[in-house]
């Protein structure tokens, strides 16, 4: 049986809702605008949904006529904000945080700080990484050369469809990937088989598994409520646990020195193969 790529998703803005597409481009740091946009406080300091479920509740949508994003909230009427997907280089570069990683970013208008800082109830700003912000991947499992946007360390999260079949069955109320947030989604291959790749490609694209996916409490916030709880953290670390790490998913980075011998593109329904 073939493996395929069922499913692509993008998060523009880290940590916020995600938005799945039928094809995305690929780029240096990852996919094209995947976690190019985040929200940082009055520090700097990266927000996420570990700390303030709410995030959840911020949903993205594009807006091709004018090349942007509309961003809105799922329950408060906080009308719309159109974030514009062309940035405007010249703007002054600020110093924000992600995890340890300190690294450079443009911020935005107070317009967004103040939609944000209602959404959240907390002062916020947003922020977008240049092409030329540089943020290596971890070297304890990276090229020199490999780069990462905003997302939590690895360029890309690719997750198997059968691998949640299995958690959902021990699950009381099983869910949906969303949980996950994954880039890339696979379908046609045993549940945790993944774990086992140290490469792949989808088409003709060539991908480095570096790790399988260490998750956190965002696991446990669900994307449609924002309501935090303790599933299924819970049930997947009692078998997928290792050390004191629990796994979903594999990390992965590209090979982007060979861009000129393949497509730039993915499309959902590609064949994934793998070593």
């Amino acid at each position: 049986m073939q493996v395929h790529l069922t499913g692509i998703n993008i998060y523009p803005i880290k940590s916020v809702s995600g938005i799945k597409v039928e094809e995305a481009s690929l780029e240096p740091k990852g996919l094209a605008l995947d976690r190019r946009w985040m929200l940082v406080d009055e520090d700097g300091m990266f927000l996420t949904q570990r700390n303030d479920p709410k995030m959840s509740q911020i949903i993205l949508a594009f807006n091709e006529e004018k090349d942007g994003l509309i961003i809105r909230h799922r329950s408060q009427n906080l009308g719309e904000i159109l974030l514009p997907i062309a940035q405007d280089l010249e703007k002054e570069k600020v110093k924000v945080q992600v995890w340890d990683d300190i690294c450079d970013a443009q911020e935005l208008g107070p317009e967004f700080a103040a939609w944000f800082s209602e959404a959240l109830q907390r002062k916020c700003r947003l922020v977008y990484m240049p092409d030329e912000s540089k943020r290596p991947v971890n070297q304890k499992y990276a090229l020199p050369q490999d780069d990462v946007s905003f997302a939590d360390g690895f360029p890309f999260l690719l997750a198997n469809q059968a691998s949640l079949e299995d958690l959902n069955q021990k699950l009381e109320q099983p869910i949906s990937m969303d949980r996950f947030r994954p880039n890339f989604i696979i379908k046609g291959l045993a549940a945790w088989q993944e774990d086992q790749w140290t490469s792949f490609r989808i088409g003709a694209i060539p991908f480095r598994s570096l790790k399988p996916c260490a998750r956190c409490t965002l696991l446990t916030v669900d994307p449609i409520t924002g309501e935090k709880g303790v599933e299924p953290l819970k049930t997947l670390s009692s078998f997928r646990k290792q050390g004191r790490k629990v796994l979903f998913g594999i990390n992965a980075c590209w090979d982007y020195p060979l861009k000129q011998e393949v497509a730039m593109k993915l499309k959902v329904g590609e064949v994934v193969s793998f070593e």
